[in-house]
């Protein structure tokens, strides 16, 4: 499929002859019934009712009926039921208004506007007909006595109809302010999901098909280069991220990899399957299904769909490029500074992912998790301006050695401080601080408790950890038992304690991230 200025050439939309898709999909189901709820509290009422109308079928759905015999009944039933499209209700039962009570209910409790409201009436003097039209949102007014099989098949007709196009301009609403929402974050991270989702639902809207619609994306996720689904409704909401061939039926991904393959798009009376392509090679593919054949207009809207998608990819792209290049600049400085110590190689990694499980652990959003994880390998960067004899002195540091290493500290947060961005002035307070102490004797500042930033304090322990855990030109690793011991004991001293016990409590996930980074020996 061919791509111009970023929107979809029409003509390589292709339609498929009917010998091209043999067999109709897993995801094809019947249509969920209309429910109608029969209020009355003569019986008889709602045998006849229901035996008027047991073969009524109205686009493609029949009903499923309820029946309530009192004001009481029929609001819990109305509470079960939130899709109730229809109710036909009796006026007097159990109270002269009790029918009217339940259109207050609906109306003014339940917030519910889109059920229509049909009140049947065996008293017509008990609630003139004028008088609740006016003063009441109902939808019709009915006598019983006029109520003949054909009139009542065209009331519910009638009424159905109505609450069909409510509903799907319901969902047209909610689809578009997902839309807005998600244009206005769509440069941040994850917000191509959100906006891919929003246009989604509502397309399903516009071309009135089944819930189930699949957006699925050519990608490499950890490591692993395979069809994705990046936005879902219906019964596969559930799956994003997911690789289609874990959650998919076996005749949809088949068309699906066949969309992939041969880069063509194609429609059957039930389906379509659309491929298109970003202008970076990043490739697509669109699965719907469960509706009556499409409309030129309704094409139309699917080719915007895909256009709009596809500028977005290419947004969210260049995005997470610009992301990943900062994060191996950043990683770079780190592991400059501890190669120029002869210390471990992946020493900054192990930090960072110490950190930011640390965080996540300590109760803070991902978002201020991910910020730790890229600062904190920057937390001995002020070791740059520490001369090689000191640095790299294999025996113990005398005093004045050991005041000029302490120094790295304030180098770190002068270097750091005059950016505006996040990470960075995330990294200039843990380049600071990572070596204050809990009980107030540790530098540059004495800090003491929580006047250390919680972003020092989770440092601190991670490199810590990780430093004891490693070889050092001027020590040999310690036995993983020595250093449990040692932090227990620097509980409250050395390190914050509530931070002490988070990571003991999640040890193993400390312990898995250690040998993922291991030094190759």
């Amino acid at each position: 499929m061919t791509r111009q200025d970023g929107l979809l050439d029409q003509d390589e939309l292709l339609f498929a002859d009917e010998e091209e898709i043999l067999h109709v999909s897993e995801m094809t189901v019947e249509q969920d019934p209309w429910i109608v709820l029969i209020v009355d509290d003569d019986k008889q009422v709602h045998q006849v009712t229901k035996m008027v109308l047991q073969d009524f079928e109205f686009d493609g759905r029949m009903l499923e009926f309820h029946s309530a015999y009192s004001a009481a009944e029929a609001k819990l039933i109305l509470q079960q039921q939130p899709d109730a499209a229809l109710v036909l209700l009796d006026v007097v039962m159990e109270q002269e208004d009790a029918g009217l009570q339940v259109v207050r209910y609906i109306r003014e409790q339940l917030k519910n506007t889109s059920i229509r409201i049909i009140l049947r009436t065996g008293q017509p003097g008990q609630a003139p007909e004028r008088t609740v039209i006016m003063d009441y949102d109902i939808n019709d007014y009915k006598e019983k006595t006029e109520l003949t099989t054909q009139k009542l098949f065209t009331t519910v007709v009638t009424a159905l109809r109505s609450y069909r196009d409510l509903r799907t301009i319901e969902k047209s609403r909610a689809g578009l302010e997902e839309i807005i929402k998600s244009s206005a974050t769509l440069f941040e991270l994850q917000s191509m999901k959100k906006f891919a989702s929003g246009v989604l639902t509502q397309m399903t809207s516009i071309v009135n098909l089944h819930k189930n619609a699949l957006h699925c994306s050519f990608a490499v996720t950890k490591g692993v280069e395979d069809i994705y689904i990046l936005a879902a409704s219906g019964d596969y909401a559930s799956n994003e991220d997911e690789r289609a061939r874990d959650v998919v039926p076996a005749n949809v991904l088949e068309e699906i990899e066949k969309a992939f393959l041969t880069k063509k798009s194609s429609f059957a009376p039930d389906r379509f399957v659309i491929y298109f392509q970003s202008k970076m090679g990043m490739e697509n593919v669109i699965y719907m299904n469960g509706f009556k054949s499409l409309s030129e207009w309704e094409k139309y809207l699917i080719d915007i769909y895909c256009a709009n998608v596809s500028v977005a990819f290419e947004n969210i792209y260049l995005n997470e490029e610009l992301e990943s290049t900062q994060q191996e600049i950043i990683y770079t400085m780190g592991e400059i500074t501890e190669t120029r110590s002869r210390e471990t190689g992946h020493h900054v990694k192990r930090v960072a992912e110490y950190s930011s499980l640390l965080a996540k652990k300590y109760g803070l959003s991902d978002q201020e998790a991910e910020v730790i994880r890229l600062a904190s390998p920057m937390h001995d960067v002020g070791k740059v301006g520490i001369p090689d004899a000191i640095l790299n002195k294999p025996g113990a540091l005398t005093k004045e050695e050991f005041d000029i290493m302490k120094t790295h500290s304030n180098l770190g947060y002068e270097m750091l401080k005059h950016s505006n961005k996040q990470v960075l002035n995330a990294a200039a307070i843990i380049a600071q601080q990572h070596h204050e102490r809990f009980d107030g004797t540790g530098y540059p500042q004495g800090l003491q408790g929580e006047q250390i930033h919680l972003y020092g304090r989770i440092a601190a322990l991670a490199d810590v950890f990780d430093a004891l855990c490693s070889d050092r030109v001027y020590k040999k690793a310690w036995e993983l038992d020595r250093v449990l011991e040692l932090l227990r004991t620097e509980r409250g001293r050395h390190f914050d304690p509530v931070i002490v016990d988070l990571f003991l409590e999640h040890l193993d996930e400390f312990l898995a991230i250690k040998e993922l980074y291991k030094e190759q020996r």
